[in-house]
């Protein structure tokens, strides 16, 4: 699937964890999204230098359970080896809200789910 619109490169597919227990956003293609680390960041915007930054953020009471009320169903998690959610998805392909004649049902579920997301707290490192 091809990144061919806004929607799909700029807004998250679903968040991931890595093995320190952080977490990041990701597009449609498994892409990541945004920088949390602002020493990459100069007047002009971005530089050359941050593109190998990490983007992982530890969060405070981001248990299973809200991983699991974030996601809105267990058939939108993925489970590691240890039967802990390492990966959470924020629409499938029978709800993807930007597409062609899609209901606002759908929207508002995402939206949900980012607001969900926007309220979690970083852990200072």
């Amino acid at each position: 699937m091809a990144l061919s619109d806004f929607f799909r490169i700029n807004l998250p597919y679903g968040i991931h964890r890595n093995s320190n227990n952080e977490w990041s956003a990701f597009n449609r293609e498994y892409m990541p999204l945004g920088w949390n680390e602002t020493n990459i960041i100069d007047t002009t915007g971005i530089t050359e230098s941050g593109t190998d930054k990490p983007i992982y953020t530890k969060y405070s009471k981001l248990t299973e359970k809200k991983l699991l009320e974030i996601a809105g169903s267990v058939n939108m998690v993925n489970y590691d080896s240890e039967g802990k959610i390492y990966r959470v998805f924020l629409y499938d392909d029978g709800s993807v809200p930007s597409r062609k004649n899609q209901s606002k049902k759908d929207w508002d579920s995402y939206f949900e789910k980012i607001k969900m997301l926007s309220g979690l707290i970083v852990i200072e490192k």
